[in-house]
């Protein structure tokens, strides 16, 4: 549960809530997106629309986890799209991750992100490798 106000207000700037998505062979495999958990609830706590299927991964890639710096760059580049984007237009968009190890995931999204007319998109994290 969510509890500092400070926190929960500045969080309440934002129209929606995108987790990063996972592919769908990796969700079958784990039996969920642990992106998408953290959205829900900040999203049910905060009363914040979750948008949970604009944003997709459409290619399934070797796990980051599994690779370098220079290689999760090359590995994540392409791996996301847009589908019903009209649901992110001209909004303030928060960008739930579960782990920020090197930024590559979260960049790969955001820069997808603004494929379309957004009006700003924010990444938050719950922790740091």
């Amino acid at each position: 549960m969510v509890k500092n106000e400070n926190f929960c207000r500045f969080l309440k700037r934002y129209d929606i809530i995108v987790p990063v998505p996972i592919s769908n062979k990796r969700e079958k495999q784990r039996g969920y997106n642990q992106s998408m958990l953290i959205a829900r609830q900040l999203c049910k706590q905060l009363n914040i629309e979750l948008v949970g299927n604009s944003l997709i991964k459409s290619q399934n890639i070797i796990e980051q986890s599994k690779l370098s710096k220079e290689e999760r760059q090359k590995n994540i580049q392409g791996a996301y799209k847009l589908i019903n984007s009209k649901k992110i237009q001209n909004k303030k968009i928060l960008l739930i991750d579960d782990v920020f190890t090197t930024g590559s995931t979260a960049n790969e999204c955001c820069k997808t992100l603004y494929k379309t007319k957004i009006k700003e998109v924010d990444i938050l994290t719950i922790a740091k490798d």
